[in-house]
């Protein structure tokens, strides 16, 4: 009895130093944490995939999307006049004050609110917007050429008179802060139907800009109404004062 029992203990012994043994071997390949063969690289496994790049081809193919900006997608035209106020009457101080008030009133909307006389809705002739844009890209000689187009309508407004409207469109593309390209157009559609709206498209074929290095570039297209005013030609004041102060002498 004593052999046997001697015996189990023995081998129970051998048991636990062999666990003892195999659990110091997988501690030593992994700084004292158990591993028991899970989440292992295979050394024949390929290397994880690099971040993507733009490739030279993917470039070529790059077409920059066209977008509108706040505010420039519709351009009203307006009656002459509709902010002119009444003449007055000199001496007649009950016609200048009924004059003012007229003025007044035809300068307030429905609600009372001030309305510019410059942009009374009521003296509207056309009212034209903007409803889609599209491009089209080739590259050559290290350059980007786009054909930009606008499509639209003009509808007719309350002081509707057939003829032309002259819309001022500006065509722009940008890297970041630089403008690479910017170009306004005044372009003229004809209308005569009073009572549907007029279809136009406009393209600028002509957008040459550097070929990109990278897919970031921005190109835009609307009604751009903040045009400086064409300079006065001065030569032709001078003139008609030397004419006046020729005929005087």
């Amino acid at each position: 009895m004593a052999f046997y029992s001697v015996n189990r203990r023995f081998v129970a012994g051998l048991a636990l130093a062999g666990f003892m043994l195999a659990v110091a071997g997988c501690q030593s390949s992994d700084n004292g944490i158990l591993d028991f063969g899970f989440g292992k690289k295979d050394p024949t496994a390929p290397p994880p995939p690099q971040d993507p790049q733009v490739l030279a081809s993917q470039l070529r193919a790059y077409c920059p999307k066209v977008t509108l900006r706040d505010g420039t997608a519709f351009f009203n035209t307006y009656a002459k006049g509709a902010g002119a106020k009444p003449k007055k009457k000199k001496g007649d101080t009950a016609a200048d004050a009924e004059a003012e008030a007229a003025a007044a009133a035809a300068q307030a909307g429905p609600d009372g609110t001030p309305v510019d006389p410059n942009r009374d809705p009521a003296k509207i002739i056309y009212q034209a917007s903007i409803t889609d844009v599209t491009r089209d890209c080739t590259h050559e000689n290290g350059q980007l050429t786009m054909k930009i187009a606008v499509a639209g309508k003009v509808v007719p407004g309350p002081m509707f008179a057939p003829g032309t409207v002259t819309m001022p469109i500006r065509v722009a593309v940008q890297h970041g802060p630089d403008v690479l390209y910017s170009q306004l157009h005044q372009y003229q559609v004809q209308v005569t139907d009073p009572s549907a709206a007029t279809q136009f498209v406009f393209t600028d074929a002509n957008v040459v800009v550097p070929e990109p290095t990278a897919r970031d570039y921005q190109a835009y297209a609307g009604y751009d109404e903040n045009t400086p005013a064409p300079a006065a030609d001065k030569s032709k004041g001078k003139r008609k004062k030397r004419v006046a102060a020729a005929a005087t002498n």
